[in-house]
Order: structure tokens, then C-alpha cells, then sequence
């Protein structure tokens, strides 16, 4: 890419978006703008264009796609019905777009056909992208590591976390990891039709990602099961879960005790140079979230 084009962040105060924000503008190659609902206290580095608003304000996404080069998009939504009108602002100002999609995607089946909601939505969203004429290059993460941040009210209360399937098994994944893979792919030529799958390098129960917690903080933390009931209730009482959310979280859960033990993939490295971070380290890097 030529020198000082400009690339959007979506979602560009969450979990990723910031890291893939901080990196960009570590370049210094690029001009980075971001697009955030919190726009007045996102606290991005000086140098940042902040754009106000999400994927859901047409003319918000409209004004800050105009003189893209490039776009990060990750989908917010537990649908995709407004997918379309996204993908064709994107498409008419940039040329090429990087999209966050989800590991529940299945190849070889249509996006009505996948079998867990978040694949079908997902799926959809890639489907449109891939028919739009951009340059495309899909991201499909693993869990994310920091869905465990769902724990760290019940961990700054005390040294016991409930939920349920505990021994639901994850390939965790850093949000550092996918960022850098992200920004390898808006940055770099070569990326382009590519399909990451994206993991941590080892699988972890939920019981066991407490234990590794337990010993990174020094806390004699512990899982205490609850009945898929029971965790659901819990769920729709935290005001911060979404309630469209919980089902499909709780029955993934299920299906992945009965699922094959999730593969693990060397795409980080291959992609970036560097193993992907352990969970280990993800729970070092934030420790200040759980004190």
C-alpha cells in the first residue's frame, strides 16, 4: 500500500478495534480514523481521526468511509439484517475491507444452513462482503480471551466463579493476536481471498482457565457449577449481558461438550512471525481488570 492512505476502524474502543487502532497508528505508514459511539471519551492516541457513531448510523458510517483506502469491520450485531447497507457504504469509498467474523462459520454451507446463530449471521455478513467487489480478507477468531472478563465482578466479590459447562473446552484467543493479524492483512499485500482461522496454541476447559487465573493472580479461585438454568437466570439478571446473547452462548456451551475438542491452528504465527499468546499471558496483560 502506498504511503498515508487512510484506513477505518470500526468498533475502534472495543476489545479489538482499539489494539488494531494502536497498531496502525504504530505503523506510522497509515492515517488511522476510528469510528466509536463513545467518540468524546474514547481515549485514542493524538494523531487519530475519531469519527462519532456505529454501523448502525447510515450517514455516521457514510461521512467516515469517504477517502477510505481500507476498512477493519467488525460485526456488533447477533443478526444481519443490516448487513447489506453496511457493506455497500463500505463499498463505495474503500477498495479493500478486513473482516472480524466468527469461528462458528462453517465452510461449504450456506449461511441459512450453519448450524449455531452466530455462524448463520456471520456467514450472511461474509457472503455479502465476498459478492460486493471489495478486496476482502475474513478473520474467524476463536473464543475470545476476554470473555472471560465476564467473571471479574464475581472475582473482585470473592474466590468462587459460577456458571455452567465448565468443562466446555476453548481455544482462547489474545485480542493482541487477532489485531496483529488484522493489521498484517490491511497493510501488507498477499492477503487477499484469505481465510484465517484463528486460535491461542492450547485448549482450555472453563475450570481449568480458572485455575490458570488462580495461579497468575495468586488467588485460590475456584469453579462452582450451576445447572444450565440457573447460569441462564444469573445471565439475564447482569445488566452488562445482552439478553439476545444467553441462549446462544449457554447452548454452544453445550454443544462443545459433545463436539469434537476444538483444533488448533499455527495462522498467528504463519501470518505475523509470532506464536499466538498463551492464555497465561492474556490473564498477566490483565490482571488490573479481576483487583
Amino acid at each position: 500500500m502506498t504511503s498515508r492512505n487512510t484506513i477505518l476502524v470500526t468498533g475502534a474502543t472495543g476489545n479489538v478495534g482499539r489494539r488494531v487502532t494502536d497498531r496502525l497508528l504504530a505503523t506510522g505508514a497509515v492515517a488511522v480514523r476510528a469510528l466509536t459511539r463513545r467518540a468524546a471519551d474514547a481515549g485514542l492516541p493524538g494523531g487519530v481521526d475519531v469519527r462519532q457513531g456505529d454501523l448502525a448510523d447510515r450517514a455516521a458510517l457514510e461521512s467516515a468511509s469517504e477517502g477510505v483506502d481500507a476498512v477493519f469491520l467488525m460485526w456488533p450485531f447477533h443478526g444481519a439484517e443490516p448487513a447489506g447497507a453496511v457493506v455497500d457504504a463500505v463499498a463505495r469509498h474503500a477498495r479493500r475491507v478486513v473482516l472480524l467474523s466468527s469461528g462458528a462459520v462453517r465452510d461449504g454451507l450456506a449461511p441459512e444452513r450453519q448450524p449455531h446463530p452466530v455462524g448463520r449471521s456471520h456467514a450472511a455478513v461474509e457472503q455479502l462482503v465476498a459478492r460486493s467487489g471489495l478486496s476482502w480478507t475474513r478473520l474467524r477468531p476463536s473464543a475470545f480471551a476476554a470473555n472471560t472478563l465476564w467473571w471479574a465482578d464475581q472475582i473482585r466479590g470473592g474466590d468462587v466463579v459460577r456458571g455452567a459447562y465448565g468443562a466446555a473446552p476453548m481455544a482462547l484467543l489474545h485480542e493482541a493476536d487477532i489485531a496483529e493479524v488484522a493489521v498484517r492483512a490491511l497493510t501488507e499485500d498477499g492477503h487477499d481471498g484469505a481465510t484465517y482461522t484463528l486460535t491461542g496454541p492450547e485448549v482450555l476447559t472453563q475450570a481449568e482457565q480458572v485455575r490458570v487465573m488462580a495461579d497468575v493472580l495468586g488467588r485460590p479461585l475456584r469453579w462452582q457449577e450451576l445447572s444450565h438454568a440457573s447460569a441462564r437466570e444469573r445471565l439475564l439478571a447482569d445488566g452488562g449481558f445482552p439478553d439476545a446473547f444467553v441462549d446462544p452462548l449457554l447452548d454452544g456451551y453445550a454443544e462443545l461438550l459433545d463436539a469434537p475438542r476444538p483444533a488448533l491452528t499455527d495462522t498467528v504465527e504463519k501470518v505475523t512471525g509470532a506464536p499466538a499468546r498463551t492464555f497465561r499471558a492474556w490473564v498477566r496483560d490483565h490482571r488490573a481488570d479481576f483487583s
